[in-house]
Order: structure tokens, then C-alpha cells, then sequence
């Protein structure tokens, strides 16, 4: 074996080290990168050829975590990992987002990255080294690749910055970024913040870049010491020089005049591209065998004089495809209470993109399970985001849920998450349907989900909107423009994709990719700041439509009580084999759920009426009520003996009503005055300190008789 280390020093005591040569060595990359106890092994393997036909880079980047990783069993029958989870597929997505900009144009083969967690330290987080892994695995393979990347985790605590924070640090953090990046250009973003400003967000993202060149310098001297400086030799393409400028000559006049009508409808201007092609097509085709047309390449070709001729018109008329100006916002409509059925709903619609979104409240039972590797609890808020293939006149059949779904919901989530109350006792699901898609439909979901939110009447703390912000620019950003609120076109053709949510004091999530080398922090600096300008427009549009959350739950939503009763007490509120919690939720019809948080009894009572509700707390009050000397009880009376009556003052609690204490007269029986089963009122005079026993007097809420 020739293993080969290298450790990156943070800074601060910690290090982490990359190890190749010695796992996985019939890989064309591997290393192993390692951080306290975690550990992450990254293999790398590209086919020698590409397939015909393939004019795209088909990588395929998949993260996934060993349960015995962390000393544990899978969960499930058959005590195997199984599907990917959704923490899972967002740590491929950041990979993949990160790595796919830096292969070669022209490189075409079928390339397979995997990252797998080998080894865990629960209070160490292994998304912020996957990238770091993937990227040096390429590092020491011979497969063609631009130049290292790495990501870093900056979080902020106290004010202070911290490169890839604990777990335990985290959970203090107001600032939680993922930053991607080579030796000179940001590449990636995503992160969560408690509405931090414009300008501390960039500070961050610089911090970040600066721990990210040391890592990245760190695989350069990796990739010498290995020896694969030199990489494969590839041809994946075959081109015609001639064809191409032909193409060229014959459509680029007529895709600029074609852009330049400024036609709001995609399914128009789709059309109106893509007659020119098929014109040219046509007049290109006749006289020629099937034989001597290459459809691949023309169709390669023309998407870059579309491309080209949509660019030049943004940066020299300052005008794009549907006619706005580049800070422009599209026509916004929205709409609360649009389904009856459920407990929250909302339209929102932007321009050609559209959300449907309704809100669900539940109990504590419907909490969502996680049982990751790392980290195993429950989500009191979710949110779920579809995107059906007739939202953008496809015609094809829905197959599951894609890793863009779990990544686009997972952006609106980290929006909206910061801003429901802690203290609501309920489970929330915010569903997003995409109904119509022209970009920007996760930005959609979030502006829906905070009316649907507030049409429930969950207090949310501050409405959240988002918007989607993309770039055109000539190489080294000579020349770009700052485009607000991005087409789907827009975004395929441009430099840039750049969302930003958050309230009217500041961001609260953020995912920015970015497909161009040596971008100036100045044009992030634009971005963020057209981005504020079109967040506070979108919110004072949806405050037209409501500006604050509904005062009260809709009629039949689900009404839920918390109260908090002694630990000790919780065994009397469930009873012998859950006997008396269940008597209680059957005669009133509510449901009961009762958990142990920092040594007291939380009940929540959920119902869908008031009087339900009542019923079921009285009964808990009464049980966990504590009998106090000097207060008077309705009590019923349970026995009778020779010396007394044994009364039930509240339930499951006792006490003695002597015969002496009955009456002012003296009594020879009980049965004179009482019986089994009546309803009297006592006054409790005393409790027996060592046995708890309760003493009850009647005559004491009796008048005195005179004496004759």
C-alpha cells in the first residue's frame, strides 16, 4: 500500500485529515476524510466512453449514512438501510450543485460519486465534509476535473463566526450556512438565518471562501503527491465547424427579433423558437439522405444561438423575454380560505407560476417520526412541496417524489420554520401543490405558506416572503444584469440562481447557485440588494390579501389545551394499564396525549368543539388536584360504616365524614340522614400527617341550632 495523508488545520485545535491508497483502491478515486470519530469514505468511478447521443454531463452523486456508523440498528423488519432519507438526498444535492459546474464541457461519461458515512460522532456534522470528500476523490482520480472544491459550515454564535460548528454549538447558532467554492469562485450557497441582514450574510459567505482556499490548496499538493496532475484523454464530442456557424447565419438574426416581441406567454414563445429550428430544419434537410443530418448537433447548436441571442438582448436592451425591466416583478395575485375542507389554505400566483397550498393541524400524534443515523426525534412543523408534471404542460405520468421536491421543500421549510410559535401546541403540515411553473416556484410555496399559515390562525411571528434572483453576464462580469424574480428560461439560460427568503427585517433562508467562474462579491452585494427591494414588494402584496393571522382557529379545526400537572401525577391521570385516561377520552370524545418534558407531566386535549374539551379537563383537574384544608367539595358519598360515611371529594381521593361530624344532633346511624350515592357538600378540616388520610365535616356548613 502507498497511503498517502494530508490534515487541514481549522485553526482552533481541530484538523481534518484526508487518507487515499488505502480503501476502495479499484476505484478510479477514493479517500477516506476523517474529523474526530467521523469519517466519510468518497469513491469516485467514470466510464472510459460516453454513450452516443449524450450532450450533457450524466453524474450521479449519492450520500448515504451506515446506521452502524454510530453503533446502531436500522429501524424497520428487515434491519437494513432502505430508501434514502431526506437528510440523505439534500447532501447529494449539495454535492452534486457544487461539483457538476466544474467538469468539462465536452466530458460526457456516465460519472458515479459516492459518499459514504462510515464512521459517526453524533455532535459532528458530516454534510459540511462531504463535499470536501467527493471533491478530493476526484482529486486523486484521472478523471477530467477543473480544479477542487471544498464546503464549509459557518455558523455564527455570539456574534462569532465558527468554520463547520458542533451540533451542540449549532443549536445556538443565529446563522447557518453551507458554503461551496473553489480556490477563486463561489459556487454554491444554502443556509437558514434569524433575519440577518444583507450585508452580514456576504461577511459570512467570505469567511467561509477563505477556509475553503486552504482546503482546496490542500488537494492540489494531494492530487501532485498521488501523481494524477495529468488527467485522462476523452473525445466525447464530434463537432461540425461548418454547421455550427450556419446555423449561425440562418437563425440568430431571427431568435433576437423573436426575443426582442417580448411575448409574456411560455408556451407562445417556446413555439415561436422552436418553428425557427424546424424551419431551418427544413430548408437544411432538402436533398439530403436521414443519413446526413446530425439532429444531435443541431439541436446542440441552435440552444446556443437561443442561449447567446437571449443574453445579448438582456445586457444590451435592459429588457427581457416576457417585456419587464430587470427589477421588475410579475403581475401577483393571491387568495385565503380557498378550500373549505381544510384548516388553512392559499393561492398564490406570480406571473405564470403558481401554489396551492393548504395547512393541516394535528396533536402530538401526528408529529413526524425521524429516526436518521445521526439524529433521532420529532418535527412539530413540516412541509411538503409537489411539482406534477401538467404544472408545465408536460405529458407524462408523476413517479414519486424527486430529489428536487425534497430539496425545493426543504428551502420553503428552512424559510418558514423560524417564525411559527414555540409554544403552539399543535403539529403543523404545510402541503404546496405547483400548479402552473415559469421559475420561482419554491419562492411561490413560501409566499403561500405564510398566507395559508395565517388564514389557519397560527400566530406566526412575522409574514415571510421569497423571490428568485438570477444574472446575465459577459466573462468576468464586464457587463451583467441583476435580474429580480427569474423565468424558468431564465434561470436555463442564465448565470445564476440566487433565492432569498425572509421578513421585512431580514433573511431567513437562502439557496444560490451559481454557473460562472470570477463573480465580484459587488454583484452579490446587487443580487441581495434588489432581492430586499423585491421581497418587501411581494410583501405588501400579500398583506392586501391578509395582513395579519386570523385572531382564531377555523370552526373545525382541531382545538388543543395544554396544561402542565406534577410528574408524579402522571401515572394517576393514565391509570392501571391506561384504564382511567381512556374512560376519560371515551365519554368525552377528546383526545388525550400526555408526555414527561423537564420533570413535568405536559397534557395536551385536543377536540374539535369546546364542550368536549371542558369535559376532559375537568376530569384531569380533578385528579391532579391537591385536597386543601378549609375548602369546600361537592362530594359523593361511596360507603357507609358503622362510624361515618366515606366520601369521594375529588376523583380517586377519600376522605372519612365521621357520624359525629354529619349533624349538630347526635346520630345513631349514618342511614338516618345518609345513603349510598347522594351528593353532599363537606368542608375538608384536616389531613392526618403521616397517613394522608382526609377528615370531612357536614355540620360546619350547617347552621347551629338554638338551644332551648
Amino acid at each position: 500500500m502507498n497511503v498517502i495523508e494530508k490534515t487541514i488545520e481549522l485553526g482552533d485545535g481541530r484538523s481534518i485529515t484526508i487518507e487515499t491508497g488505502k480503501l476502495a483502491k479499484q476505484a478510479d478515486g477514493a479517500v477516506v476524510v476523517k474529523m474526530g470519530k467521523t469519517m466519510l469514505l468518497a469513491t469516485v468511478v467514470s466510464a472510459k466512453s460516453a454513450k452516443q447521443d449524450v450532450d450533457f454531463m450524466p453524474l450521479s452523486v449519492d450520500y448515504k449514512e451506515k446506521f452502524s456508523a454510530l453503533g446502531r440498528f436500522p429501524g424497520g423488519f428487515m434491519k437494513r438501510e432502505g430508501r434514502p432519507s431526506d437528510y440523505e438526498i439534500l447532501v447529494s444535492r449539495l454535492v452534486d450543485r457544487a461539483l457538476r459546474p466544474l467538469f468539462p464541457e465536452d466530458y460526457h461519461a456516465d460519472t458515479f460519486v459516492s459518499i459514504n458515512l462510515i464512521s459517526a460522532d453524533s455532535d459532528i456534522l458530516p454534510d459540511a465534509l462531504a463535499g470536501l470528500a467527493a471533491s478530493a476523490a476526484l482529486a486523486v482520480s484521472d478523471i477530467p476535473f477543473l480544479e477542487p472544491i471544498s464546503e464549509v459550515r459557518v455558523g455564527r454564535v455570539d456574534g462569532q463566526m465558527i468554520i463547520n460548528p458542533t451540533r451542540t454549538e449549532l443549536e445556538a447558532a443565529d446563522l447557518d450556512m453551507i458554503v461551496a467554492a473553489t480556490m477563486e469562485n463561489i459556487m454554491m450557497v444554502e443556509g437558514e438565518m434569524d433575519e440577518v441582514s444583507e450585508a452580514e450574510m456576504l461577511e459570512a459567505i467570505k469567511f467561509a471562501h477563505e477556509a475553503i482556499k486552504i482546503q482546496c490548496q490542500a488537494q492540489i499538493e494531494l492530487t501532485e503527491a498521488v501523481g494524477k496532475t495529468v488527467k485522462r484523454e476523452y473525445c466525447h464530442e464530434d463537432n461540425d465547424e461548418e454547421l455550427r456557424q450556419l446555423i449561425v447565419d440562418k437563425t440568430y438574426a431571427k431568435v433576437l427579433a423573436t426575443a426582442r416581441l417580448q411575448n409574456p406567454n411560455k408556451h407562445e414563445r417556446s413555439d415561436a423558437f422552436a418553428a425557427i429550428k424546424d424551419e431551418f430544419i427544413a430548408e437544411y434537410s432538402e436533398g439530403k439522405e436521414d443519413s446526413e443530418i446530425n439532429m444531435t448537433l443541431i439541436s446542440r447548436y441552435y440552444h446556443d444561438v437561443e442561449k447567446d441571442a437571449v443574453r445579448e438582448m438582456v445586457l444590451e436592451d435592459r429588457v427581457r423575454l416576457d417585456g419587464r425591466k430587470t427589477d421588475q416583478i410579475r403581475p401577483i395575485w393571491s387568495e385565503i380560505d380557498y378550500l373549505p375542507g381544510a384548516h388553512g389554505s392559499a393561492v398564490f400566483t406570480r406571473g405564470e407560476t403558481q401554489s396551492l397550498t393548504s395547512v393541516t393541524l394535528g396533536t402530538k400524534l401526528d408529529e413526524k417520526m425521524v429516526d436518521d443515523v445521526l439524529y433521532r426525534g420529532k418535527e412539530k412543523f413540516v412541509l411538503h412541496y409537489n411539482f406534477p408534471p401538467f404544472s408545465t404542460g408536460d405529458a407524462r405520468a408523476s413517479r414519486g417524489i424527486s430529489r428536487r421536491e425534497v430539496g425545493h421543500g426543504n428551502l420553503a421549510f428552512r424559510a418558514l420554520k423560524g417564525m411559527i410559535p414555540s409554544d403552539s401546541p399543535y403539529a403543523i403540515r404545510v402541503v404546496s401543490d405547483i400548479l402552473e411553473s415559469n421559475g420561482s416556484s419554491s419562492m411561490a410555496t413560501v409566499c403561500a405558506g405564510t398566507l395559508a399559515l395565517m388564514d389557519a390562525g397560527i400566530q406566526i411571528k412575522k409574514p415571510v416572503t421569497g423571490i428568485a434572483m438570477g444574472l446575465i453576464s459577459t466573462e468576468g462580469a464586464q457587463k451583467y444584469a441583476v435580474l429580480s424574480d427569474i423565468l424558468g428560461d431564465e434561470d436555463h439560460l442564465g448565470d445564476m440562481d440566487f433565492k432569498v427568503t425572509g421578513t421585512r427585517d431580514g433573511i431567513t433562508a437562502t439557496q444560490m447557485d451559481i454557473k460562472v467562474d470570477g463573480l465580484p462579491y459587488e454583484v452579490l452585494a446587487q443580487a441581495l440588494e434588489q432581492a430586499r427591494a423585491g421581497r418587501l414588494h411581494i410583501l405588501d402584496k400579500i398583506s392586501e390579501t391578509i395582513e395579519v393571522p386570523r385572531e382564531d382557529l377555523k370552526p373545525h379545526a382541531p382545538r388543543i389545551v395544554s396544561l402542565s400537572i406534577p410528574k408524579d401525577m402522571i401515572g394517576a391521570v393514565i391509570g392501571p394499564g391506561g384504564k382511567i385516561i381512556q374512560e376519560i377520552q371515551e365519554t368525552s370524545g377528546a383526545v388525550i396525549v400526555i408526555e414527561e418534558i423537564d420533570g413535568k407531566g405536559i397534557v395536551d386535549i385536543s377536540a374539535d368543539n369546546k364542550e368536549a374539551i371542558d369535559i376532559a379537563l375537568g376530569r384531569i383537574k380533578g385528579i391532579t388536584a391537591v385536597p386543601e384544608v378549609g375548602t369546600v367539595y361537592q362530594g359523593k358519598v361511596k360507603s357507609i360504616v358503622a362510624f361515618g360515611a366515606f366520601v369521594e371529594v375529588l376523583p380517586g381521593k377519600d376522605g372519612l365524614l365521621h357520624i359525629s361530624e354529619i349533624e349538630h344532633r347526635r346520630l345513631n346511624t349514618v342511614d338516618e340522614v345518609l345513603k349510598e350515592g347522594d351528593v353532599i357538600e363537606v368542608k375538608l378540616i384536616g389531613i392526618d400527617p403521616k397517613t394522608g388520610k382526609l377528615k370531612l365535616s357536614r355540620k360546619v356548613l350547617l347552621p347551629k341550632e338554638e338551644k332551648n
